[in-house]
């Protein structure tokens, strides 16, 4: 399916036949025997496991072919590369693609799903054409250069500078930033920097920054997990275009905050989409190979994670809707994130259920003890995208328009 014929909008089941026929003849079918083991090059199931050069690349090679043939921006507008159809048809195609073994995409997470909708928002005419299908198409992978050292929930405190140079319209750019994920193998940033010393909240700018310029130095962060999601980034007198400038100058918290909100959306959409550890025919077929799926405290728990996921559905197609229809994700997004967490806690139970001492004990059978780094990791994700105390405030103040909490004076 070319992205050229793809605007006549072809019928969904035509368009399930020439995607299963594009992923038969570009990936081996997952054959049923193995779809209960989720840890694939080796027996270990983690959240926190840095994606190596070689593991971005491997994405980015995948994202290509998809892209070329026709499928790796179905939802998107034709001028920039993508297909144009209705959700349904990604939908479709992504349900096809789980009973394939292909390369995992969670090295774009950010990518794909953080940076790029927020230049398709607020990006120049110029930096659209340069960079939307170039990100799409994994040609550029993008990371996000938000946090800071003295910066983190409170993004509004960033010491990042922008200066603007008068004899050339560019962007000066200095300071540092931490707790990038990806940042080793990207191409492109997504940054907020002071740009004025006035009021708080309206002196902040967001900008495109090419990782590969004179001045951005990346340093990986070495976890006790033993990888480097993470890094720290370095921007000394890095210059920056002005066409590469996101929103008005001053006006990048509003930026902020809806890149926020792609990211909760985003993160919370690994619950919703059914893919990885939350493929349910993959831990149904684990529960069979262990035996457990007579025990009702399993079956119990298996419910509470079907519930959470079925629930998680529901507010993904609500929020893909209001995206198509031109609207910014506002702040109920962060229901999304609070609903991943719930589910990892809710998975988490369900495998300690289900495994008891074999998850504390390395016994030699696969997909057994290799859970125990997933369970330990997953009371982290409460903080990874805003922590969940966040999330909940803003979900009580900007949703519900709760009162806020009476401050104390000392």
């Amino acid at each position: 399916m070319s992205v050229e014929t793809a605007r006549q909008a072809p019928s969904l089941e035509d368009f399930r036949a020439e995607a299963e026929a594009f992923l038969t003849a570009a990936a081996p079918r997952m054959e049923a025997e193995h779809r209960f083991d989720f840890s694939e090059e080796e027996d270990r199931v983690t959240l926190f496991r840095g994606a190596t050069e070689a593991e971005a690349e491997r994405a980015c090679q995948w994202q290509r072919t998809v892209f070329d043939a026709g499928f790796g921006w179905i939802t998107g507008p034709p001028e920039y590369g993508g297909a144009g159809l209705p959700g349904r048809y990604e939908r479709a195609y992504q349900e096809l693609e789980r009973r394939y073994s292909v390369p995992s995409r969670s090295p774009l997470g950010v990518s794909l799903g953080m940076v790029l909708p927020t230049l398709q928002h607020f990006g120049t005419e110029t930096a659209k054409r340069r960079w939307l299908r170039a990100l799409r198409r994994a040609d550029v992978v993008g990371c996000q250069l938000f946090s800071e050292p003295g910066a983190g929930s409170d993004l509004a405190s960033v010491s990042t500078k922008a200066d603007r140079d008068p004899a050339t319209g560019d962007w000066i750019v200095t300071g540092q930033k931490v707790w990038t994920s990806g940042a080793h193998y990207s191409d492109l940033g997504l940054l907020l920097a002071r740009t004025s010393d006035g009021e708080r909240h309206r002196n902040l700018t967001a900008f495109l920054v090419d990782m590969h310029a004179p001045g951005v130095e990346v340093r990986p962060l070495r976890q006790m997990t033993g990888g480097a999601d993470f890094n720290e980034v370095f921007l000394d007198g890095v210059r920056v275009p002005d066409e590469n400038r996101l929103g008005e100058v001053d006006g990048g918290w509003q930026v902020a905050m809806a890149t926020l909100m792609y990211e909760r959306g985003a993160i919370g959409g690994s619950t919703a989409g059914g893919s990885g550890l939350f493929r349910l025919e993959r831990i149904i077929a684990w529960l069979q190979d262990l035996g457990r799926t007579d025990d009702p405290a399993v079956r119990q728990a298996f419910a509470r994670v079907h519930i959470g996921l079925t629930a998680a559905k529901a507010m993904r197609a609500r929020a893909e809707a209001a995206v198509k229809a031109g609207t910014t994700p506002g702040p109920e997004m962060s229901l999304s994130k609070l609903a991943l967490t719930a589910n990892l806690a809710a998975l988490s139970d369900l495998v300690a259920t289900a495994l008891g001492p074999k998850l504390l004990a390395d016994t030699g059978r696969r997909s057994t003890f290799s859970w125990a780094e997933f369970v330990l990791g997953v009371p982290g994700m409460r903080l990874g995208g805003g922590t969940d105390e966040i999330q909940r405030d803003i979900i009580a103040h900007r949703v519900l328009g709760l009162p806020k909490e009476p401050r104390t004076t000392t």
